[in-house]
C-alpha cells in the first residue's frame, strides 16, 4: 500500500492488515489514537511521566489483543475501552488511598472487556519471543508488571530497588519490547 492509502483507509481496513502483519497499519492506528488517549490520561492524572507509561501499556495491550477485535463495535470504542481499563487497574493499584470516583469521572465498564478474552493468538507469541530476548533485569520487571500485574511500588520492594529506578527499566524494557517486535514483522 502507498502511503496515501494508509492515511485516508478506515480503522477497520487498518486493523485487519494489522492483524495480519502488517506494521505501517498498525503505526497509523497508534497515530490516530495516541493524543486522544494521551489526553485522557494527562487529564485523569495530571502526571505526563505516568500518562506516558500508560498510554505505552495501552497500546501493548492493544497489540496483543488486535486479534481479539471484535467489529460490533468501533475501533475508537474498543480502544478507548482498553484504555479506560489500563487508567482503572493503575488506580487500583496505588497505594494510597484515594477514591478511584475522584479520579475517574466515567462509569466503569459492566462486561468483560476485550483484553480479557482468552484466545491466545499470534501477537502473543511475538510478545513471548521478544521477551525471551530482553536482558534478565528488564524481563523480569515486564513479567512482574505486565503478566503478574504487580505495582510498581510492589515490585520496587520486591526487587530492593528505589521506585524511580523500576519505572525507568519498566519504560525502557517496553520500548525494547516493541522494537524487537517490530523487526520481527
Amino acid at each position: 500500500m502507498d502511503i496515501d492509502d494508509y492515511i485516508v483507509a478506515t480503522d477497520a481496513s487498518l486493523v485487519n492488515l494489522a492483524s495480519r502483519g502488517d506494521q505501517q497499519a498498525f503505526e497509523y492506528l497508534f497515530t490516530r489514537y495516541r493524543d486522544a488517549l494521551r489526553h485522557l490520561f494527562e487529564q485523569r492524572l495530571s502526571d505526563k511521566e505516568m500518562a506516558s507509561d500508560l498510554l505505552q501499556e495501552t497500546f501493548l495491550k492493544v497489540y496483543l489483543h488486535l486479534g481479539n477485535y471484535s467489529q460490533e463495535y468501533t475501533f475508537g470504542q474498543w480502544i478507548y475501552t482498553i484504555a479506560r481499563n489500563t487508567l482503572v487497574d493503575h488506580l487500583r493499584k496505588r497505594t494510597d488511598d484515594v477514591s478511584i470516583d475522584n479520579h475517574l469521572h466515567t462509569s466503569l465498564a459492566t462486561t468483560p472487556t476485550p483484553e480479557e478474552s482468552v484466545i491466545i493468538n499470534q501477537s502473543r507469541l511475538h510478545f513471548d519471543d521478544a521477551l525471551e530476548e530482553l536482558p534478565e533485569e528488564y524481563r523480569k520487571v515486564i513479567e512482574m508488571r505486565f503478566l503478574e500485574e504487580y505495582s510498581y511500588e510492589e515490585i520496587a520492594e520486591r526487587l530492593n530497588k528505589p521506585l524511580n529506578t523500576v519505572k525507568t527499566q519498566i519504560r525502557r524494557a517496553r520500548a525494547m519490547v516493541c522494537k524487537l517486535i517490530t523487526e520481527k514483522e
